[in-house]
């Protein structure tokens, strides 16, 4: 199946950025690093990696808007000042940032297309594999050319199960009994820390699941499209709101979606209780 005009635009974006970052993590001991708050950390190879993102980009579609992590909300570069645009593109140029900093290779670029608030396309780029992780709305899910789909376990018993925990945010403060409650229902849990690339694991039938709170909408953007096109379920932990707005995520497959969902909201609630 040949590529859409967009998916290739993107594509062209992730992989330049990637090599970019690739030669900077290869030098990681002699990045520039500044403190962005707390556990969060911005380098001069993350900033590098939005301007080519954004230059690419932009260059190939003027016309559209853009929201990305380091630089917030950019307007379309021939915007004359009548609106926002109908497309806007959702950029995370570094997800991973701390093992990217540590040397370990878990990390990615994420770019989304969002058409009037509904995301179109997405793609997850992991430049230290070369696995490109791409989605378009009803045409499938991919890494590179090989169809993407969610694994079919319906039990948790000797299932792997990925999370993620933002140490130094009170919104983080249930994720221990979380964890505890995920690992009683009989999963191995892992936290490997880039939940986009994460959530492309379980696209990929990798891990049978995901749940991390207070995400931001540049870190499940583009998965959101890849999962559920391989086939799987995203939504928020305990409610029906959308997860690309609350960033409290769980996604698996259809077969365990609600037992997920059941097991760690209950776990929230008890730990609220106590």
């Amino acid at each position: 199946m040949a590529l859409s005009p967009n998916m290739n635009v993107m594509i062209k974006a992730a992989e330049k950025a990637g090599r970019s970052l690739v030669r900077d993590f290869g030098e990681v001991e002699q990045l520039q690093v500044s403190r962005k708050g707390p556990g969060d950390f911005v380098t001069a190879a993350d900033v590098r990696a939005e301007e080519i993102i954004h230059y690419e980009l932009s260059k190939a579609r003027p016309d559209f808007d853009f929201l990305m992590e380091e630089r917030g909300a950019v307007k379309a570069t021939n915007n004359k000042g009548i609106g926002k645009s109908e497309y806007r593109w959702i950029v995370d140029p570094l997800g991973g940032t701390s093992n990217f900093m540590h040397g370990l290779p878990h990390w990615n670029v994420s770019i989304a297309l969002e058409h009037n608030g509904e995301i179109i396309a997405g793609i997850i780029y992991d430049p230290t594999k070369d696995e490109l992780f791409r989605a378009e709305k009803g045409l499938g899910a991919f890494i590179r050319n090989k169809r993407l789909r969610v694994s079919g376990r319906s039990d948790f018993d000797g299932s792997m199960i990925a999370c993620g925990a933002a140490t130094h945010s009170e919104k983080a403060v249930p994720f221990m009994a979380e964890y505890f409650a995920v690992k009683r229902a009989g999963a191995d849990v892992r936290r490997f820390g880039a939940p986009a690339l994460d959530l492309a694991y379980v696209a990929a039938g990798r891990v049978e699941g995901f749940w991390e709170r207070d995400l931001k909408i540049w870190d499940v953007a583009a998965a959101s499209i890849i999962v559920k096109e391989a086939g799987g379920m995203l939504g928020d932990i305990s409610s029906r709101a959308d997860p690309l707005v609350t960033g409290n995520v769980i996604c698996t497959n259809a077969n365990m979606f609600t037992d997920l969902k059941k097991i760690i909201a209950d776990a929230g609630q008890k730990k609220d209780a106590a």
